[in-house]
Parts: C-alpha cells; sequence; structure tokens
C-alpha cells in the first residue's frame, strides 16, 4: 500500500522546540478542521460516503465519525491535563470504534455538528492557556508522557491529514464539489 494514500501529509512531526507561534497556527488549524471537513464532504453521495479512502482503509463515513470520536477524546485529554497531576489516560481501539454501526451508517451531519460545537469549546480553552498550561502533561498508555504541546501539534495535525484523506480521493475519483 502506498505510504501517501495511508499518510497523505505525511507522519505528524513536532518541532523539537515548540514556540508560541506554532502554538498559535495549530489552534488555528484545529479551530478550522471542522468547516474544512464540512467542505471535504460537502455533496457527497452515501454511496460516495461509503467508499474507502485507500484499499484496507475505513469509509469517508467513517472517517468523519473517526474524527469526531478522536476529538472528543482529545478535548477530555486536554481537560484532564489542566486539572489532574500527570494522569493515566484511557487509549482507545479506533478501529473496533469505527466498525460500530454507528460509525458505519450514520449520517455524517451528526458528527460535523458534534466537532463544530466540540471546537468552539476546545479553541476557547486552548486561546486562554498561559505559557505554564502547555507543559502540563498526561501518561498515554501506548505512546508514554505526552505535553499540552505534543497534544496540540498531533491534533492539528489529525485534522488535516483526514481531511486530506477525502480531498485526495475525491480528487482520484472525479468527484467534484
Amino acid at each position: 500500500m502506498s505510504e501517501s494514500l495511508r499518510y497523505p501529509i505525511g507522519t505528524m512531526q513536532r518541532p523539537q522546540v515548540v514556540t508560541s507561534v506554532h502554538r498559535q497556527e495549530w489552534i488555528t488549524e484545529i479551530a478550522e478542521a471542522p468547516l474544512l471537513l464540512r467542505s471535504a464532504v460537502e455533496g457527497l453521495s452515501d454511496e460516495q460516503l461509503d467508499t474507502a479512502y485507500r484499499p484496507g482503509g475505513w469509509t469517508l463515513r467513517q472517517v468523519v465519525h473517526h474524527v469526531a470520536d478522536s476529538h472528543i477524546n482529545a478535548y477530555i485529554r486536554f481537560r484532564w491535563a489542566l486539572t489532574e497531576a500527570r494522569p493515566l489516560i484511557k487509549a482507545y481501539v479506533q478501529d473496533a470504534w469505527a466498525a460500530l454501526p454507528d460509525a458505519r451508517t450514520a449520517p455524517v451531519e451528526s458528527s460535523l455538528v458534534i466537532l463544530e460545537a466540540l471546537h468552539v469549546r476546545w479553541v476557547t480553552l486552548l486561546r486562554s492557556l498561559s505559557e505554564d498550561d502547555f507543559f502540563r502533561s498526561v501518561i498515554h498508555p501506548e505512546n508514554g508522557p505526552m505535553d499540552i504541546d505534543d497534544l496540540l501539534a498531533s491534533y492539528a495535525w489529525h485534522g488535516r491529514h483526514h481531511v486530506a484523506h477525502i480531498t485526495l480521493l475525491r480528487d482520484r475519483m472525479g468527484w467534484t464539489a
């Protein structure tokens, strides 16, 4: 399988030294993600939404629901990092979540609405953080310690990553908006 289909914008890369400019760019990317995702699926039929973005990959419908699931978890992880001392967070089996009936069949509008509301709250929280807050951390059971900068970089990338899955499939299939 082509890595460009799996990682159309490349893998997540966090700079070794994170600046306030990076943080503001990432917060802006998180703020814009719901609109970009909505635009990416605009006008797609159910048949198109039920097309996998790559061989062995999720359908576009599952991708949209996955972004909502992931970003709900992200928001909670940020809140834990800000309110507890290095909490151990819970991971989840993304493929199992994507295989649940709602992720396979529910209208994408439900997750788009969730994302729009969630991101308003999330971005409000992110824009309120002090410099010291970015050094607060969680313990991820698979990835180890992650500070808020790690989480911020990861979820900014995550939204762009999945929007690219959708837009590149649209381009490959000639599906215009």
